[in-house]
């Protein structure tokens, strides 16, 4: 059956310049390999709903209509990739909001959020570059849909490493209600105060279920007895 917007997919995928250098991708041999790996990374192929801006839009694209099982390779447009260069995410700011005053090219801060680069230092003055590194180039994309996700179980698991970094979850459905257990310590992560909606509404409109309840359980910590 042909994908369509609103399919849950396993989708392993490489992204590469034109000139062939990979700077992402969800299979762990190939990041060791172009030296892109990151221990924190999750591995083994990243689940996605179609149509939902998962993935760039030009591989969103592409998948559309594929079944499962496919595999293949694509260039992109930057447009359709990541975005042409934006001059309103060109700034330029005081060196002394630069620790001791020192901006040096290429350095890079973070600031609300986004992560910027330094481009030019003239005097006491620093130009910040907060677009992609990506933005204005085509690049080439080889995948492989893995699978094609039918419960709603599978659904959320792999919805909720997509947003979270985080690989199992654990869900309950009774009826049209999912209860999803949530790590502690994931309740300070701002990006997850952000995503969590984003998540239980767009499972909501793509499965039967009516209700999710996200479920935190902290437990009491048992103290070990003293030796006599």
């Amino acid at each position: 059956m042909a994908l369509k917007k609103g399919d849950f997919i396993r989708l392993n995928y490489t992204g590469k310049m034109e000139d062939g250098k990979v700077f992402d991708t969800t299979e762990e041999e190939v990041a060791k390999a172009e030296g892109v790996y990151t221990p924190q990374g999750l591995y083994g192929g990243d689940v996605i709903i179609i149509g939902y801006g998962h993935t760039i839009a030009g591989l969103d694209k592409e998948l559309e209509g594929k079944e499962a099982g496919a595999s293949g390779e694509v260039t992109i447009a930057p447009e359709d990739a990541f975005g042409m260069p934006r001059e309103d995410l060109i700034q330029s700011v005081s060196t002394s909001k630069f620790k001791d005053g020192n901006a040096q090219i290429g350095m890079v801060i973070e600031q609300d959020g986004r992560q910027g680069v330094v481009t030019k230092v003239i005097g006491r003055r620093a130009t910040l570059d907060f677009n992609s590194p990506l933005a204005g180039k085509p690049v080439v994309y080889s995948y492989k849909v893995e699978a094609v996700l039918e419960t709603p179980e599978d659904k959320i698991k792999g919805l909720f490493a997509l947003y979270t970094g985080v690989q199992e979850a654990d869900v309950t459905i009774n009826g049209d209600v999912a209860d999803i257990e949530i790590p502690t310590g994931i309740t300070f992560n701002q990006r997850w105060l952000f995503m969590k909606g984003k998540l239980a509404n767009e499972v909501l409109e793509n499965t039967d279920l009516k209700e999710i309840r996200y479920v935190e359980t902290v437990k009491k910590e048992e103290k070990a007895e003293k030796a006599e």
